[in-house]
């Protein structure tokens, strides 16, 4: 088949009127059924006449295999995306044999009959793309984003995946793969507080051969035990054609995208169709009370879970407002009675979760220190009968829906964005024509709706009732609550199965009449970098601006620089206070109605603080530019400092720095940075302040360090979007009357060079995985070497196709992940090395940092250099597609004194680089005997082993990273 449509994603802002037009079709499909409703047009293969003035063009077609296609021309940008999804998730598994769709999307990440090991995760990043995979409860998706001169390699790795990929996976790869994949689940699920919450909610909401039963990631002793042959069998089972949507989009020729397609993905077999999933939704006679004692959890935190709808049923939208109402803003029932009244949490939230066989509603609080979840049960309870007693305002509906509507346009953004979105209706709602549905159905929500869904999904109805407590605290659980089954792993040293990947291996070939050789790339795109204005107003105000009318909305942020820079020494963690508290209300204008004001804008408006500034960033569609611009001026320049909030913010400040104390990544990071740096340096100090620190904060305080560092000499504002010079200069006019002395930043005391490395631990009892960091401090952002320092590091860390990724995953298996980067900050920024490995292997894994830190200058050949050119050179290409990226350079122009044609500077910089220039910087600033490692893991079992790294004894730090 083969149809053309048209449809809004482009311009997709819809008129009031349009709206409604559309509403109302939405409604009268829906009640005919309620599930999924396809327009009555695509069904027809035609457009209807309200929507003909839909401008963002699409050609779906399918291959005589099944393979369904959608093209999307987009030549904004000198980039190509592909987005394949294949129908399957972990809803398709079978009982024993779980997480194995996660599992195949690693596996399908290796070599395949005419692609090479390792072309997929090193070429596609060396070809300056980017490219990732992931898998839900429905399917499984594999997407890259590249250069327009690589779109040939990636039809060639793609289709190969897809058609020409199982002959070549031996026992080596399938045990490799084992390990990298348990090692996520380390450190997604059983290295972190409330991990296993999932697992648990799922065990008791979903019937024991439910397919919603177990977790996507699975459980450990499934993926073990899985065999070479239950590799074939789910592929050819679940990878053919049929059950599987491609979409290209981007800088590409139709007609000649068509040609390419068939020949690459035409020969694959066409497979056994795969059926449908039809909804299987679940119910509950009455709540089941489950608790776990969590070995990192902090804070006791309770989830009510209700059974719901699948994915498209008209219920799943007004569920969503109804989450919404009672968790978001000032007058939501759950934080009105939770947070407010009870004083129980910091905050609460609750969310709709439609998947597309069933659904879940659920309701979530992690209590303030010690609180008792009984305690806070009850006031979930209280918060719902409010609801129903007291409903809601059209306003409050309003407001939402301007949110909604607008975030969905956001979805658009990218070429990426679009290639999954199209992707994802096609498949699952049977056309990328249900965009238009799906907008409708958002923006056509009731009132009545939504009370309607209440007493149908929440009033009365039975839940599974979670409660994960600190595991010295069993005393905070629900009370009649029953043990939850939580399977811990145990690590032990040497239990980890050898593995020998055969890079020769040898395999029948498939026979293709199509040359599936590696095809040239293509004519390299020009850079073409964005017109940047500047503008200064009278009071020291500078302004930067981009302006891109792609799509009708507006990025922007305003900057003061400072931050915690300037806060007292006893007193840290003020400014980032003071630009929390600077978000609720005004002097006209309560926190309540501030909140209203920017929603019904369709706006978002957020301070935030951080080491050296307070931020006001900013989303708006472009038609409320000016009138969101009034609202970020009566946030900055007339406060409320309402001391209610301030209390609330000051407690939800502490109980974050409890919380933290958990977290295995925030205890390492924090402590690293601590000894890193002296006694006195901003970094060495935890971003918010300590608990000490915080407590010691007054209402007063927050207003001195406004009246004294909130000034327009060093402020800069960054605009970009559907928006002129001339309009966002208009819309400021209003900030002349903002003044003050530019406050004097203090300087930072100079870290000086370590003369040999120093090794530190802190014990995290239990722990599955150690954290590792290494690093030191370099140069700040601002000098003529922090770029050489950038583009040195390439090579070792900087993705996954870099020396440390490529070792510590892909050939040890030991971590799912391995970086390196340097942190830009006016100060001597940190370069910093780190990994979560498993806890069995810290010892080898600290030798392999060691060992490529060392080595890396004299490791570091020619070759490298062309790779690290060719990556950031190509990778510019995709440097200036959204908002997002382009305030990112403004931001960092600004913030750094950069000079206005700094990408260029830097582009030519990259071009001329000799490898003798690259020796030298990493000579200069990478020098491993002047760097620290630190590891927060199992003291009893790793403690030992240290001192064989060849840094003597490990130094004991404690979680504040304090020695002890």
């Amino acid at each position: 088949m083969n149809n053309k449509f048209q449809l809004s994603a482009k311009t997709l802002l819809l008129s009031a009127a349009l709206s409604a037009a559309l509403a109302g079709c939405s409604n009268q499909q829906t009640e005919q059924n309620p599930t999924t409703p396809v327009a009555a047009e695509v069904a027809a293969g035609g457009i209807s006449k309200q929507t003909s003035a839909f401008d963002l063009q699409y050609e779906a077609f399918e291959l005589e295999n099944g393979l369904k296609v959608i093209l999307h021309q987009d030549k904004s940008d000198p980039i190509v995306a592909m987005s394949t999804i294949v129908h399957v998730g972990s809803s398709r598994e079978k009982a024993g044999r779980t997480g194995f769709a996660h599992f195949f999307e690693h596996m399908s990440f290796n070599d395949s009959e005419n692609v090479p090991k390792g072309a997929n995760r090193k070429m596609i990043p060396e070809l300056g793309g980017s490219r990732n995979g992931g898998t839900w409860s429905d399917g499984t998706i594999y997407y890259e984003v590249v250069p327009k001169d690589a779109f040939d390699k990636l039809l060639w790795i793609d289709s190969d995946r897809l058609g020409f990929m199982l002959n070549t996976v031996d026992a080596g790869t399938l045990e490799r793969e084992k390990q990298v994949v348990k090692n996520e689940k380390r450190q997604r699920v059983d290295n972190r507080p409330y991990g296993h919450t999932y697992h648990v909610i799922k065990k008791a909401l979903y019937p024991e051969h439910h397919p919603y039963n177990w977790t996507v990631i699975g459980d450990l002793a499934d993926l073990q035990a899985a065999t070479l042959e239950d590799v074939k069998e789910f592929y050819h089972q679940f990878y053919v054609p049929s059950n599987a949507t491609l979409v290209i989009a981007g800088d590409i020729d139709i007609s000649e995208t068509k040609k390419k397609v068939n020949l690459w993905f035409g020969e694959i077999k066409a497979g056994k169709p795969v059926p449908k999933m039809q909804p299987q939704p679940v119910t509950l006679a009455a709540d089941k009370k489950l608790y776990h004692l969590d070995n990192f959890a902090k804070l006791p935190e309770i989830r009510l879970t209700f059974p719901a709808v699948e994915q498209y049923h008209k219920d799943a939208y007004a569920l969503e407002v109804l989450a919404i109402l009672l968790s978001e803003g000032k007058n939501a029932a759950l934080y009105k009675s939770v947070v407010e009244k009870a004083r129980l949490a910091p905050g609460v939230s609750a969310w709709n979760q439609a998947s597309e066989i069933a659904g879940t509603f659920s309701i979530n609080v992690r209590g303030n220190k010690g609180a008792r979840l009984d305690d806070v049960y009850r006031a979930i309870e209280q918060a719902l009968a409010d609801f129903e007693k007291n409903s809601f305002s059209q306003a409050q509906l309003d407001k939402i829906k301007a949110k909604q509507e607008t975030d969905f346009y956001y979805a658009f953004e990218s070429i990426l964005d679009k290639a999954q979105k199209l992707g994802e209706y096609n498949e699952y709602a049977g056309s990328p024509e249900f965009i238009k549905t799906d907008i409708a159905n958002i923006t056509s929500v009731t009132k009545a709706d939504v009370m309607r869904v209440y007493r149908k999904y929440i009033k009365d109805k039975a839940a599974i009732i979670t409660s994960f407590v600190p595991k010295d605290q069993p005393e905070l659980i629900v009370t009649g609550s029953v043990k939850a089954n939580v399977e811990e792993e145990v690590v032990k040293q040497g239990a980890e199965q050898n593995f020998v990947e055969n890079d020769a291996i040898v395999f029948e070939k498939t026979p293709t009449k199509f040359d599936r050789s590696e095809p040239p790339l293509s004519e390299l795109p020009e850079l073409k970098i964005p017109d940047v204005w500047q503008a200064q107003q009278g009071n020291g105000l500078r302004v930067y601006g981009i302006e891109q009318t792609e799509l009708p909305i507006v990025n922007f942020s305003l900057r003061v620089d400072g931050g915690q820079l300037l806060d007292s020494k006893d007193k840290l963690g003020t400014a980032a206070l003071m630009a929390q508290l600077m978000n609720e209300g005004t002097q006209s204008k309560t926190p309540l109605e501030l909140e209203q004001a920017i929603g019904l804008l369709g706006a978002k408006l957020e301070v935030s603080g951080d080491q050296e500034g307070i931020t006001i960033q900013g989303q708006t569609l472009a038609k409320n530019f000016e009138q969101t611009v009034a609202l970020m001026k009566e946030i900055l320049l007339a406060p409320r400092w309402d001391q209610q909030e301030f209390e609330r913010l000051k407690a939800a400040r502490l109980t974050r720095i409890v919380q933290d104390q958990g977290n295995a990544s925030r205890i390492a990071r924090n402590a690293f940075m601590k000894r890193l740096y002296p006694q006195g340096h901003i970094a060495a100090t935890p971003t918010g302040g300590t608990r000490e620190t915080v407590s010691a904060i007054r209402l007063d305080d927050i207003k001195d360090y406004y009246r004294e560092n909130i000034s327009p000499k060093q402020a800069s504002l960054h605009v970009v979007g559907a928006v002129s010079q001339a309009r966002v200069l208009d819309a400021i006019k209003g900030f002349n009357t903002w003044s003050g002395k530019a406050a004097t930043l203090p300087q930072q005391p100079e870290v000086s060079a370590l003369k040999q490395p120093q090794l530190y631990f802190i014990d995290l009892p239990g722990a599955k995985q150690s954290v590792i960091y290494v690093g030191k401090a370099t140069v700040a952002a601002g000098s003529e070497d922090f770029y050489p320092v950038e583009v040195a590091n390439n090579r070792l860390g900087s993705g996954m196709s870099a020396r440390l990724g490529q070792t510590l995953r892909i050939q040890k298996g030991y971590t799912y992940g391995a970086y390196s980067y340097i942190s830009p900050t006016s100060y001597q920024s940190p370069f910093i090395a780190a990994s979560q490995v498993r806890t069995n292997v810290t010892l080898e894994s600290l030798e392999i940092f060691k060992d490529l830190i060392a080595n890396y200058r004299d490791t570091y050949k020619a070759d490298d250099l062309a790779v690290t050119k060719n990556i950031i050179i190509k990778g510019n290409s995709r440097k200036f597609e959204t908002l997002d990226r382009l305030l990112a350079m403004l931001e960092t122009q600004s913030r750094f004194g950069l000079a206005d044609d700094y990408i260029e500077q830097q582009q030519s910089y990259v071009k001329q680089a000799g490898l003798e220039q690259v020796h030298q910087t990493i000579s200069k600033h990478l020098d491993e005997q002047q760097m620290i490692y630190l590891v927060v893991g199992d003291a009893k079992t790793q403690l030992k082993r240290m001192k064989d790294l060849g840094y003597g004894e490990p130094v004991m730090l404690d979680k504040q990273g304090n020695l002890i």
